[in-house]
């Protein structure tokens, strides 16, 4: 192994050119415009909306389309330094180094004053019987974006596994780009996590006339090659013939490079109430972190994680707060916004309207106490005004 030692010191060094690392960037040039700043990114570094890879056929786009920035023109806009296709090994908290392995054998230490994790999440792996022969692709950045879309082609048929919100935007969108679609999922009714069965029911139907084959309460147990495709076989007896699979079944956050460095892990990175992990030079923001108000894999608290940890960096008295956060749910066929409770909150959802698909709901907890909601339809223009209603994710919102 060829080692060289970079004995530069970087002020900042944020690992993940995610949404996070990149909000994050923009967030601290806002108060400063010089302070050296280095990205290090596992893929090309290109700046792009991760949650626009489940809609792009509905945008009209391919996936080249989709970048907003090349790292070349985002390192020079933001002033930063950018280490593309560069992977982080392993964190010296005592050296303060990371080592990075910038492929062909190529490694170097890089010294920091100040890190920040800002590495997302990653897909849960889908196993079933079958599956070495049959491959289920994941989608999870721009690079598996670009592959999936290339090996579908047009008109295939398409086997999604997952009716949550990630499977049913996928879902949505892949039979808006012309393919033959068909949805697993062992739950009752697609979004269950999310919204009760009446408005999870308006979905299904919303989706059904879109093309899409919804097969709830169901599952593949093996998977075989077919002289006419590939075959799913399922709980139930039946069978679905397919060309491609494609899973969207939830994500983990990426945690493995800050357990083996010894910081505090849960389900996610642990921070405290200013993004800091349990390493005081050390922080951690997006899909990876796990704050008081747990893992919040969405945008709006992804943004809010950036501002906040950006005056925390810049030397202010700052603090995370988070107020009721609703969430979009990008399916053309139906409009959706969820405002999902706290996890682990005890309640049930009430029907409060109902006129065809225009439904709203409360999630309600003791006392009738509205603790979350869920909106279909026009309904959906209330969203702004029902969020004031709702507790804060965290502090005082």
């Amino acid at each position: 192994m060829s080692m060289q030692k970079n004995r530069k010191k970087e002020e900042l060094v944020i690992v993940g050119s995610g949404m996070a690392g990149y909000t994050l960037i923009r967030e601290l040039r806002k108060r400063d415009s010089k302070r050296p700043i280095t990205l290090i990114s596992a893929d090309d570094g290109a700046m792009y909306s991760k949650p626009m890879l489940s809609n792009a056929f509905a945008q009209g786009k391919v996936p080249a389309q989709l970048v907003q920035k090349a790292s070349i023109d985002a390192a020079q806009d933001l002033n930063v330094t950018i280490k593309a296709e560069t992977r982080v090994e392993a964190i010296d908290r005592r050296a303060k180094t990371i080592t990075l392995n910038r492929g062909n054998g190529r490694r170097e230490r890089l010294s920091y004053a100040t890190l920040v994790l800002a590495m997302g999440a990653d897909p849960r792996t889908y196993r079933v019987e079958g599956d070495d022969a049959v491959p289920v692709m994941m989608v999870n950045d721009l690079g598996d974006y670009r592959r999936w879309r290339e090996r579908i082609g047009k008109n295939s048929r398409i086997l999604l596994i997952g009716a949550g919100l990630i499977g049913c935007e996928f879902a949505n969108d892949l039979a808006l780009g012309g393919h033959e679609i068909t949805v697993l999922d062992p739950a009752s009714w697609p979004l269950s996590r999310l919204v009760p069965q009446e408005m999870g029911a308006l979905l299904g139907e919303a989706l059904t006339e879109a093309g899409v084959n919804l097969h709830m309460e169901n599952s593949a147990i093996r998977m075989e090659k077919g002289t006419g495709g590939n075959i799913a076989h399922l709980q139930d007896g039946r069978k679905v013939v397919f060309d491609h699979a494609l899973s969207a079944i939830g994500l983990l956050p990426r945690t493995q490079l800050a357990r083996d460095a010894g910081l505090d892990v849960a389900t996610g990175i642990s921070v405290d109430e200013n993004l800091r992990t349990s390493d005081p030079h050390i922080y951690a923001l997006g899909d990876c972190c796990e704050t008081e108000a747990g893992v919040q894999p969405f945008v709006l608290p992804l943004m809010a994680q950036a501002r906040a940890l950006a005056k925390v960096l810049s030397g202010d008295d700052a603090r995370l707060e988070m107020a009721a956060m609703p969430v979009t749910v990008k399916t053309p066929c139906l409009a959706l916004v969820v405002c999902p409770p706290q996890p682990g909150a005890q309640g049930k959802w009430v029907l409060t309207e109902r006129s065809g698909r225009d439904c709203a709901a409360l999630f309600e907890g003791g006392g009738g106490v509205p603790l979350g909601f869920a909106l279909s339809g026009s309904q959906t223009a209330r969203r702004q005004a029902l969020a004031k209603t709702m507790p804060a994710l965290l502090g005082a919102g």
